[in-house]
């Protein structure tokens, strides 16, 4: 009986320190000394890499979009996305709150109402910055986890180091050749100097 008693406390300590998970989240790093405000203003979406079904299917027609990032009251942000659907322009905001250290974002996705974390894993603030995004369990994708790469650029055209450093770092995401996309550039919806 006490070796049961024993075998359960330490059952309950391990899954108190998280060490007795049911799925392995990714490890992705953050940033380091991540500073929100150098990383505020507007970015294009240039490249994209995804799991989902819906990437899949839609990135024939995707296109550059353009992103406007700017602070909230409560240390988050608003991350404000122009691009072309259907022939027309369409905009949609999302905000993203503080989920940890600095460079770290969640954000509850209007469609499915699940939590999505969005980390900041790489930037030099004037060319381009590298995004994941993970959320466990996603119902569109038969609760398998979702994830996705994001190349944010200043231009509309990133230089070409830039793009080789978002393939590579889509890649040790796991992401296939096929699922990692270059957005053609559009005059639609992208205005260079708003």
């Amino acid at each position: 009986m006490a070796a049961l008693h024993t075998l359960w406390m330490g059952l309950v300590l391990l899954g108190n320190l998280g060490v007795l998970q049911t799925r392995a989240q990714p490890q992705v790093s953050l940033q380091p000394n991540f500073q929100q405000d150098k990383f505020l203003g507007r970015w294009f979406t240039s490249g994209l890499a995804s799991n989902s079904s819906w990437f899949r299917e839609k990135k024939k027609v995707l296109s550059v979009c353009t992103s406007v990032v700017a602070p909230t009251a409560d240390g988050g942000l608003n991350l404000t996305s122009t691009f072309l659907r259907k022939d027309q322009c369409e905009t949609r905001t999302l905000l993203l709150r503080p989920a940890g250290p600095p460079g770290c974002y969640s954000y509850t996705s209007p469609h499915w109402g699940m939590v999505h974390e969005v980390s900041v894993v790489e930037t030099d603030y004037e060319e381009y910055a590298l995004l994941y995004t993970y959320a466990e369990g996603t119902k569109g994708l038969g609760g398998q986890d979702f994830r996705m790469a994001t190349l944010y650029s200043r231009a509309q055209s990133p230089r070409a180091e830039v793009k080789e450093k978002f393939t590579a770092f889509a890649k040790a995401q796991g992401f296939t050749e096929d699922a990692i996309v270059f957005l053609p550039q559009t005059d639609k919806c992208t205005e260079e100097h708003s």
